[in-house]
Order: C-alpha cells, then structure tokens, then sequence
C-alpha cells in the first residue's frame, strides 16, 4: 500500500513540473518535517521563572538537569497545573528526555546525535531543491527538544551556507518536544512572532499540556505572508476519544487566521504541520472549514487544503498497521490561488516529499517512512514521516 502512493509520488510529479518548467520565473518553496525526536544527549527539565502574571504567562525554558540546583525552584511537580504555571518557580523533569542520553537503553550518544542532525539537514536541504534548485526558504520543524537542538541543526553543513535565522519557544507539552520554523535571512524578513497555548482537557477533566501553534509574520522577498506550524494532539486513546483535542486546535488555528487575515488581506496565510488527522476529518473540514478544491472557496470558506486532492489520489505521509494516513498538510489563503498576480507569489504546487531514501525498503515496513528508531534500535533512518512542501511562483 504505501509502496504504491510512492510511486505516485516519484512518477508523476515530475512529468508535471517540466511540462511547467518553462513558465517559473521565481519559486520559493516552503515546507515542513517532522524530525523524529530531536533531542540532545543531556538530560533536562523545563523550567518556569514565575516572573509574569496570569494575563501573561511565565517565562519558560528546556535546562540541563545539572542547572536545576542553582535555580532554587520553590516547587517541584510531575504534573502541572495552570496555578503551577503562574507566580512560582517551577520545574518538570520532561518525560522524553531521560529516554534520549547515553545511559538509556537507546544509547542516545553524540554519535547518533550527530547523525540525526545530518539526517535532518540533508532532507531540509532537498525539500523542493528539484524545482528551485536550491533549500527552501521557510521550514517548519517538528518534534525538536529545544532551541540547541535547533542551533546545531543549521550549522550542519548542507544547511549552514543558507544563513537560516530560528524562530522557536518552548511548549508545555507533557514529553517537552516543540515546533519551531527556521528562515533564510536573505529572503526572509522576520517581522513578528507568538506562540498560542492549546490548552485540552482528558476525559477527567485534568488539562492535557501539548504543543503550541507558532504563528510567524513577515516578509517573503517583499510580500507579507504568516505562518502557522501546528502539531496537533495525537490520537492517543482512539481516534474519537481524542478528536475533540483536534477540533479545539483547528478551532484555535482558525482564529488566528482569522485575525490576521481580516486585519490585512494581503498577507499571504500558510498554515501546516502533523494534524494528526487526515484532510476529510472533522477538526479540518469542520473546524478549520478548510476547502478541498479551489472551486469550493469563498468569503466563508477562505482556506485551501493543498493535501486534499492528493489523500483522494491514495497518497499518504506515514502508515500506521498497514493503514496509510496523510496527517502531514499545507493550508493556505485563497489569495494564493485566486486572482493570481503574475507580479506576487501564487501556488504552482504541493508534494509529499518521497525520493528513495526515505523509504523503508526491506522487511516487514517496506515502503514506510526509513524512521530513526526501531524500538530502542537506532537504524539510521530519517522521520517516522515524510515531509511536505509547496511551491510558490511569481514574474521576477
């Protein structure tokens, strides 16, 4: 199943791009990858400072375990509370964290820690390079464990050449992995960013605590664009139990659209990252209200789901027990797509990244994703996803 998706992907899209070849002036692509656990080899725990009020919430940041002493927390917990989060020093040891250093049973070393920043770096690298011949210019990371990790990866070599600028906070969420986007400074000028807490509740009542969805504004070679990189709350428990978590995430995505795209409606939205849904479910055609072809948009429905046609056509971006899902997703805003400019920076076309050596190609997960880990076996594969990108095109 997944090998055939693949070779949807591998045969198809490139007869499209050079039937098109000729017409592409100037491209930019932007895309995303989920980087498979990021972390470092050190031990750490979150840490907050409690220096800020209700209205704005406490400073907070990923520490080595050995720095914890000097900080004199007034409270350790395992488990946070929004009151935790307000007023006191605080610190949670992550969950995720002890399972990826040397004394683990994963042998997280230096070794496999640099290899995982190679990995990573070269498929950054490639993300659209067969279009625009060169890396993309904004990219969305998943998964990463602080902004070190991030640091390290654009000054591996296959990256450090393009002057990647990092836009990353840490997140509350409960193993203390974050989404982060990276730039290239020559193109991209960085104008504002925040980070907008998702607060979901268990079936006790008892909050969730999960990634943020970072919004980023600025500007593209002199257009504004916003994005938005989500990762959504898993589907932990079944897909129905945890569907409400997504439907207040979309329901969250939307309203910062929304706002940006009301307050001007020039900018250019890109929303994307692992939804943990697939285009068709309820939190993104309901929630989001995303469309799923150009024809359907509108005033009231002003997002594109670029992921939409391609789910229909049997393309996915991970399997799970032999069941393909397409939870890796770009959205964009109508005026990517209509009324198209030749002069501003329009929609030529979306992928799931696939090339060969990406792709599991023996045993009984042939055709999947080549993941990192294999239980507590490194195998010196990439993401338990493939990545997704778009291009953008305009009149130099």
């Amino acid at each position: 199943m997944m090998i055939k998706f693949f070779k949807i992907i591998l045969f198809v899209f490139p007869m499209i791009f050079f039937s098109q070849q000729g017409k592409i002036k100037r491209v930019a692509a932007v895309g995303f990858l989920n980087v498979e656990n990021l972390w470092d080899t050190i031990r750490s725990a979150d840490y907050i400072d409690g220096t800020k009020d209700k209205t704005n919430p406490a400073f907070h940041r990923s520490i080595p375990l050995d720095s914890v002493k000097f900080l004199e927390p007034e409270k350790y917990s395992g488990q946070w509370s929004d009151d935790l989060l307000y007023g006191k020093k605080v610190v949670r040891y992550q969950t995720g964290s002890e399972e990826f250093t040397p004394s683990s049973p994963k042998n997280y070393n230096t070794k496999v820690y640099r290899k995982k920043l190679e990995n990573a770096a070269k498929v950054i690298a490639d993300l659209g390079a067969q279009y625009t011949k060169t890396a993309p210019v904004l990219v969305g990371l998943i998964e990463v464990e602080n902004r070190k990790v991030i640091q390290d990866l654009v000054n591996e070599p296959a990256l450090s050449k393009y002057d990647y600028g990092i836009v990353h906070y840490n997140s509350y969420d409960y193993r203390g992995i974050d989404v982060a986007m990276i730039y290239q400074r020559k193109r991209f000028t960085f104008t504002n960013s925040l980070k907008k807490e998702l607060k979901v509740f268990g079936s006790e009542g008892r909050r969730e605590y999960t990634r943020d969805i970072l919004v980023v504004t600025g500007l593209l070679d002199n257009e504004k664009v916003a994005i938005f990189m989500n990762h959504w709350p898993s589907r932990k428990g079944g897909e129905a139990i945890s569907l409400p978590k997504r439907n207040a995430a979309a329901a969250l995505l939307k309203q910062q659209m929304d706002s940006i795209r009301i307050a001007d409606p020039e900018t250019k939205l890109i929303a994307m990252g692992d939804f943990n849904d697939d285009p068709v479910s309820a939190s993104l055609k309901n929630y989001l209200n995303a469309a799923a072809s150009e024809k359907d948009l509108s005033e009231e429905k002003p997002y594109l789901n670029l992921m939409y046609p391609l789910f229909k056509r049997g393309i996915a971006s991970l399997a799970y027990q032999d069941a393909p899902n397409l939870f890796d997703q770009i959205i964009i805003s109508k005026n990517l797509v209509l009324d198209k400019n030749p002069n501003e920076y329009s929609v030529l076309k979306a992928e799931i990244f696939a090339p060969t050596y990406l792709i599991n190609k023996e045993g009984n997960y042939k055709g999947y994703p080549f993941r990192s880990w294999n239980g507590d076996q490194f195998t010196g594969g990439y993401s338990d996803h493939f990545p997704a990108f778009v291009i953008l095109q305009k009149e130099p």
